[in-house]
């Protein structure tokens, strides 16, 4: 009988309406889908596909303003969201503020983690326009890069942070870390606050990329 329902659920198809930056969707998933996976569908191939466990920061977006793993989403929770990627940041050809500061003070290597580590930075703006280094290097705890040692992109946001005043954050409701289940997520069965890997990241990529960045000094 359970094995009967899980099934079921798994080839249940939902509709989620959404706003991916600043444009409205309304997407067809599976209730298992993640948010990486979704996006990437659509075509929004700025978020990254690293190590699907919340470890790395590639596949960061901002959700309701707050940086989140969207590997560690299900696509249905983000049903009624306000979504940034990385595509979304630019305004036309004009390059956003946080993304001169990283081109100008050479914080773009391979550019696999970039995009993370932008919505990142625009996410503390938002919410510290002025941070201390220290802050700088606890928001890029989130962010794995292994081209470089952190010191150019400190650099680039405190530089961000001297010439943005109000940086282009969607505003929105705040973005709760277990929020109550959507109308998505609750056609889905999902229960409130559930992840895709019960948050497997946090500390140990803290830790990590503290020390990263502290060698970098």
């Amino acid at each position: 009988m359970e094995s009967n329902r899980q099934s079921t659920i798994e080839n249940r198809q939902l509709k989620i309406r959404l706003r991916v930056n600043g444009e409205s969707k309304q997407w067809t998933i599976a209730p298992g889908d993640l948010l990486l996976d979704v996006l990437r569908r659509e075509a929004y191939w700025g978020v990254k596909r690293g190590c699907e466990t919340g470890e790395c920061g590639a596949c960061t977006v901002l959700a309701n303003g707050k940086p989140i793993n969207s590997c560690l989403m299900f696509a249905a929770q983000a049903d009624g969201c306000e979504i940034l990627t990385i595509e979304g940041v630019a305004q036309g050809d004009a390059l956003d503020p946080v993304q001169e500061a990283f081109l100008e003070h050479g914080a773009v290597q391979c550019g696999f983690c970039t995009p993370g580590m932008i919505l990142n930075t625009k996410a503390l703006l938002a919410r510290r326009p002025n941070p201390t280094e220290e802050e700088v290097r606890d928001m890029l705890a989130g962010n794995y890069c292994r081209c470089t040692g952190y010191h150019k992109v400190v650099e680039a946001v405190l530089a961000a942070a001297a010439n943005v005043e109000r940086p282009n954050v969607p505003v929105a409701p705040p973005f709760r870390a277990r929020p109550e289940r959507s109308e998505g997520a609750a056609r889905a069965g999902l229960k409130p606050g559930a992840t895709a890997a019960n948050g497997r990241g946090g500390a140990r990529r803290k830790k990590s990329a503290r020390r990263a960045g502290a060698k970098s000094r």
